[in-house]
């Protein structure tokens, strides 16, 4: 099985630090709002990692946290008159709720900033002591950047870049502008706690490398998150641990691309930010996970208008198949393996997700073949694609309940003519072309022209 590790820049082979364990981190939400579809992008897909990697059989860890302390926490807490706790622990309950809505599971473990004030404080000591941070007059600590000379191997800045996206503030306490902080001194009115510097509270950063000392000691296999996180965040992390403990902090270093809606980066300051809870209200959690793991997981997502219609569009058709097959061999009990082992080649290759859903179209298109010849191997198909691919949170949901719901969400395009138009979609993101020009003439016997744009296509009668 290979990663891609975004620390060496290309795929490797995963070995665990220990044999048949996984330790693994994701960064979660700092909960000043409420989850929107990025934050569901990243949660689900190391939900996915997880259960990818238990199906391979090792015994895994998984630990999230939620930043519950931080300046736009503090700044919510004064414009809705919430103590900063009371509105942290508000916003946990919404976002905790929503994510089950979207089907994604609970972590092996929850981290919280406030919960871990004490490790945090013992860390932030350690850095001090090996000489890697300093106390300023006001209260502030920083992390002396100088004192460690590999900072920047995760994102490639060099000294002269590191300004760049960060704030720069009190340069009169630091030793050097590009010091990074790990104690904020308290201004009046925001929580704190009692430390060796006077009351405070953690910069984020240190945070997630407190946390993972604690729950797993120095190190750890997997250490996940955004792109965006990259840097300062996961570059800062490395900077602490490894200054601490002298020991290379993650193995695998794992980052998801962002979202993007109708290709504008998706951002409160733009308004397009899309929240979770909306979009349950419109579309399956199937739709949205469909949606979102049809691409690689490295590379960003563009929200065009029609990419959770398109989803849901191509679900009904599948839950279709499913329940006409399971209507008409009640008793079959058989599965086809091979869609099992496909799923776990494709999965193995930096958990291709991509492949394993392109796969489904050719699946779905036997399956309905199968059933016009009433041959009950269309339900051992259906069976395995049920049984390997509730991996990816699909196909969990009773077809009568779910056709139900969405069922009216298929458009006027006939069935038969958009699932060529989807097997060839699936053959142009793996760049097969001679099967997409074998389609787009199947489609052109069918009555139909097909208009590729970079965010799918368009049926025209002919």
């Amino acid at each position: 099985m290979k990663i891609y590790n975004s620390l060496t820049r290309r795929k490797e082979e995963f070995i665990p630090l220990e044999a048949g364990k996984v330790k693994m981190y994701a960064c979660g939400i700092t909960v000043s709002g409420e989850a929107h579809i990025g934050h569901a992008f990243q949660a689900i897909i190391y939900d996915v990692f997880r259960k990818f990697l238990e199906k391979k059989g090792y015994k895994v860890t998984y630990a999230r946290n939620y930043t519950d302390v931080d300046d736009k926490i503090i700044a919510r807490s004064r414009e809705t008159g919430i103590p900063a706790e009371e509105y942290a622990a508000m916003m946990i309950e919404k976002i905790d709720a929503v994510m089950k809505r979207a089907d994604v599971d609970e972590p092996t473990l929850w981290l919280k900033a406030t919960e871990n004030i004490g490790n945090i404080i013992a860390f932030i000591e350690g850095l001090i002591a090996g000489e890697h941070a300093y106390a300023a007059k006001n209260g502030d600590v920083y992390f002396d950047v100088d004192t460690f000379p590999a900072y920047g191997q995760l994102s490639g800045r060099s000294k002269e870049d590191m300004l760049d996206g960060v704030r720069v503030e009190n340069d009169e306490e630091k030793r050097n502008a590009y010091d990074f902080t790990l104690w904020k001194a308290a201004k009046a009115g925001e929580i704190s706690w009692d430390s060796p510097w006077g009351k405070g509270r953690p910069g984020w950063h240190i945070e997630c490398s407190a946390m993972n000392r604690a729950a797993f000691g120095d190190q750890i296999d997997i250490h996940g998150g955004g792109r965006d996180l990259i840097f300062p965040h996961h570059e800062n992390e490395i900077a602490q641990s490894e200054a601490l403990t002298g020991k290379r902090f993650a193995k695998y270093w794992t980052h998801n691309g962002l979202i993007k809606v109708n290709g504008q980066k998706m951002s409160k300051s733009l308004g397009n930010s899309l929240l979770l809870g909306d979009l349950l209200e419109k579309y399956s959690s199937d739709a949205l996970k469909f949606a979102l793991l049809s691409g690689n997981y490295r590379s960003d997502i563009n929200i065009t208008d029609d990419l959770f219609p398109r989803a849901e569009a191509h679900l009904v058709r599948f839950y279709t198949i499913i329940a006409r097959a399971e209507a008409a061999f009640p008793n079959e009990t058989g599965r086809e393996e091979e869609i099992d082992r496909a799923f776990d080649v494709a999965m193995e290759d930096d958990f291709n997700t991509a492949r394993a859903l392109a796969d489904l179209f050719g699946y779905f298109k036997e399956a309905a073949r199968l059933l016009e010849a009433n041959d009950p191997a269309a339900r051992r198909i259906t069976n395995q694609i049920r049984a390997t691919y509730s991996l990816l949170g699909l196909f969990k949901k009773q077809p009568a309940e779910y056709l139900a719901a969405y069922g009216e969400k298929e458009a006027d395009v006939p069935a038969e003519v958009k699932a060529v138009a989807e097997e060839r979609l699936a053959a142009r993101k793996v760049k097969d072309w001679a099967k997409s020009d074998e389609l787009r003439e199947t489609l052109k016997s069918l009555g139909y022209a097909v208009k590729d744009g970079k965010d799918g296509y368009e049926l025209e009668k002919i």
